[in-house]
């Protein structure tokens, strides 16, 4: 074997690590337009987190804003209405989970696993019916909580699911109170 033939296979490598690592470079900018674009718009990510003033709300009365483009419903309810919601058998209810996702796992639907704040006083809420995703009318019903008018599922002042088509209650979204005055979802 001459010295020139060892300096061939060493070039020939060289070549052959250079195209396949121009390729890969070639490949990774060809690709990450492609990928880049799947990521959600700046419009999306701005929504992603809002905090809502509810000092305004007032006993009895709900709040209905735009999150994620879904309307969630933030009600302060009375003692009546509390006192409603709680004296339910969750045994009773046609989707016995609590649906909130500020709880791990899959908790029974009471009231206390469903409502905000140690009174429970605040329920915020999804407001898109469970069956096929109408908006659902407040202070209305057969259990004075949400009434579906388009297929005529009935919620109560908890917002779980009572009477009609809907398959499960509204779902609680990820919610926390930045202070007295201010609650944040997302």
């Amino acid at each position: 074997m001459s010295h020139a033939e060892d300096h061939e296979g060493t070039r020939r490598d060289f070549l052959y690590y250079a195209t396949a690592g121009a390729g890969v470079v070639a490949t990774g900018a060809a690709v990450w337009p492609l990928v880049n674009q799947m990521n959600p718009s700046a419009d999306v990510q701005a929504l992603s987190s809002i905090r809502v003033d509810i000092s305004g709300v007032s006993e009895g009365t709900q709040l209905t804003v735009k999150w994620l483009g879904k309307p969630v419903f933030i009600r302060r309810r009375t003692a009546d209405e509390i006192e409603a919601a709680r004296a339910v058998d969750v045994a009773d209810l046609p989707d016995p989970i609590a649906r909130n996702d500020n709880i791990p796992g899959e908790v029974p639907a009471t009231d206390e696993n469903r409502a905000f704040g140690e009174s429970g006083e605040w329920l915020v809420q999804m407001g898109v019916c469970t069956h096929l995703g109408c908006v659902p009318l407040g202070t209305a019903g057969d259990f004075g909580g949400w009434f579906c008018p388009c297929h005529g599922s009935h919620y109560d002042t908890s917002g779980r699911i009572r009477k009609g088509p809907a398959p499960e209650n509204l779902p609680v979204p990820v919610a926390e109170f930045v202070d007295d005055a201010t609650i944040k979802l997302g």
